[in-house]
């Protein structure tokens, strides 16, 4: 996909994207050519500096640097383990106003075998660092390797008919490359070879994905209860599925389970009440973007599961953790299964490099006092477990509680007990439920009530002072 100086120069190096000076020795920087091909592929830019270095333009009229022809055949001691490279020069003004070349060299992954350099070390792209393997961990990659053949593969009897316009337009905004055919995308994406599609082209950009690949799709099932009945004791209070292109896919699936989440209230710095959520969203919502990514295609008659109990929520992908990737080592290390799917997610907003999404979630769920977030691998797929249990919610709100009250130093004892009742249960409060939660008498609870009234903690609700029915509820 075509690109402007300005993303060379001064987007963040990634998963895709590194940038070299072109004072480095040529033979130095194909180890990172080779982690790109073992990983993703992704695109090496030399002539300008890193970031260390302000990310200058000094191309290769700078006295120290190589000659651009020797970074051209920077692959040539690996004909026994060819790269699938294309280079291409950009003119540029370097830092000192001169006409001059940076080089954009493209790497293409490498989908069914391990690149190894010519002293026989491999080398993966992890996030922004190219990474030596060790044995183990060169051993697991090359068994990988087999499974990503799946969204290269063509679906011979599908057509541009199948593809969704208005989603690759979307996609083209975000290149400013309207003025481009949904075939030239397709191309540059490699989602279309040789005048067919790719199966990642129907799961991206696909009208109806699920006609040709039904295990394509997210099941939300929400239970009544902590666990899953079945038979006369089957539990389940809401069964919605989920079917389009994975772009899509993924903002429904989120808007859906927004409305699905449970919110408890607190009082903020200002005296005002705020809505807490259940979880905080960044988990479930990174949750369900890597199983989506992430997940084992080619296992039909399974699909993503969100599982929504009282106390947790599960969200269920098929298929095993991908490579070098364990439910030990999964905050740490990256690896996509599914590179194109995930390159394509990653453009339209969505995916994060994997180690940072994942140990985000591992601090959000800290954050709000919940237990750490559970990887596990039961049978042949992937369960990401949040947990929201009662000691926990109620350990969150204490804690934001105790917190704000520092600034509320006129509240007493008993109106510290008023609230968090209030707040933990979600329930109405009455002078005769004052009067047992502080063993006081009815006028000091109804005195309690009014004070609290005044403070604009509470709300009273009735049709006069002698109204059986009146109540006290949070104030919003």
């Amino acid at each position: 996909m075509e690109q402007n100086l300005s993303y060379w120069q001064f987007s963040p190096e990634s998963q895709y994207l590194d940038r070299k000076s072109a004072r480095k020795k040529p033979s130095e920087l194909l180890k990172h050519l080779i982690a790109f091909a073992n990983a993703d592929g992704g695109q090496l830019v030399i002539g300008i500096e890193d970031e260390k270095q302000n990310n200058i333009i000094t191309g290769f009229r700078d006295s120290r640097a190589y000659p651009i022809e020797e970074f051209e055949k920077i692959d040539r001691e690996m004909r026994d383990n060819p790269l699938n490279i294309k280079y291409k020069r950009v003119s540029v003004e370097n830092y000192k106003g001169e006409d001059d070349f940076i080089l954009i060299v493209s790497v293409e992954l490498s989908s069914n075998r391990v690149i190894t350099a010519p002293n026989d070390e491999v080398y993966l792209r992890q996030g922004d660092e190219s990474v030596k393997l060790s044995y183990e961990q060169r051993t697991q990659l090359s068994y990988d390797k087999g499974q990503r053949f799946f969204e290269d593969e063509l679906v011979p009897d599908a057509s541009l008919d199948d593809i969704d316009e208005n989603l690759v337009n979307e996609y083209k905004k975000r290149f400013d490359s309207e003025n481009r055919t949904t075939e030239e995308i397709l191309k540059a994406r490699r989602l279309m070879i040789n005048g067919s599609l790719t199966k990642a082209a129907i799961l991206l950009f696909g009208k109806y994905p699920s006609s040709f690949f039904p295990q394509v799709r997210v099941r939300f099932l929400r239970f009544d209860g902590v666990t899953m009945g079945t038979g006369s004791q089957f539990n389940v209070v809401k069964d919605v599925t989920f079917e389009d292109a994975l772009p899509t896919l993924i903002i429904k699936v989120r808007e859906f389970v927004r409305t699905q989440l449970r919110e408890f209230q607190y009082l903020d710095d200002e005296g005002q009440f705020q809505v807490l959520p259940e979880y905080p969203e960044f988990a479930w919502f990174e949750g369900i973007v890597n199983a989506v990514t992430h997940r084992n295609y080619p296992i039909f008659g399974d699909y993503i599961r969100i599982m929504m109990f009282d106390d947790r929520l599960e969200i269920h992908s098929p298929g095993k953790l991908p490579n070098i990737v364990t439910v030990e080592n999964i905050k740490h290390e990256r690896f996509s299964r599914n590179p194109r799917i995930a390159r394509t997610l990653t453009e339209f907003g969505w995916v994060r490099e994997m180690n940072e999404g994942v140990k985000r979630i591992y601090s959000e769920m800290e954050s709000f006092f919940l237990h750490e977030p559970i990887y596990s691998e039961p049978g042949n797929k992937v369960v990401l477990t949040l947990e929201n249990s009662i000691v926990s919610r109620h350990l969150r709100v204490e804690d934001r509680m105790e917190k704000d009250f520092e600034y509320y130093t006129d509240l007493s004892d008993d109106e510290k007990i008023i609230l968090h009742y209030m707040y933990n249960s979600g329930e109405k409060m009455t002078t005769a439920k004052a009067m047992k939660l502080t063993e006081r008498s009815r006028r000091y609870a109804g005195k309690l009530l009014q004070i609290m009234l005044k403070k604009e903690l509470l709300k009273w609700h009735g049709t006069s002072k002698n109204d059986r029915n009146q109540y006290y509820s949070l104030k919003e």
